[in-house]
């Protein structure tokens, strides 16, 4: 099965591993965070993700990010490098959760399966309108089909 580890700027790795496990609680194992502090060189980020890494396993390894172009990201890029990881960046609640589902599947398919679960959890919500909807009145001719 595969792994998942999360590098984000300090706290929200390790907050995204505990809302997690707040869900499923089984997961534990699977799922390892690393937080960036502001003051610590990327080298010793890399250091500390390759000896996570190591531990768990070598099955794949989907690797979360928070923020492209960020520290977090750019030492998730170098651990990026062979086939048995990959990188999803944007990393948010929906997207983890998404992910520790779907664990069982191919690399190449979690890895779409998170993109996917991080799009999807991203929705407004007017305050009057039902979640999901426009805030169009309903015209009872159209039928809409949502998927």
């Amino acid at each position: 099965m595969n792994s998942i580890l999360i590098i984000a700027h300090a706290p929200l790795a390790s907050a995204l591993r505990e809302c997690a496990l707040h869900v499923f609680p089984d997961c534990a194992a699977g799922v390892q965070a690393i937080d960036v502090p502001p003051d610590e060189a990327p080298e010793a980020t890399l250091s500390r993700a390759e000896q996570a890494m190591q531990l768990m396993g070598t099955e794949g390894i989907l690797l979360l990010s928070d923020v492209f172009g960020a520290t977090p990201c750019n030492v998730a890029q170098k651990l990026n490098n062979n086939a048995d990881t990959r990188l999803v960046t944007g990393a948010n609640l929906p997207m983890l959760l998404r992910s520790v589902c779907y664990r069982h599947e191919s690399l190449e398919a979690l890895a779409a399966r998170a993109q996917a679960g991080g799009a999807q959890g991203i929705m407004p919500v007017g305050s009057t309108a039902p979640q999901n909807q426009t805030g169009k009145r309903h015209d009872p001719s159209h039928h809409d089909h949502q998927q």
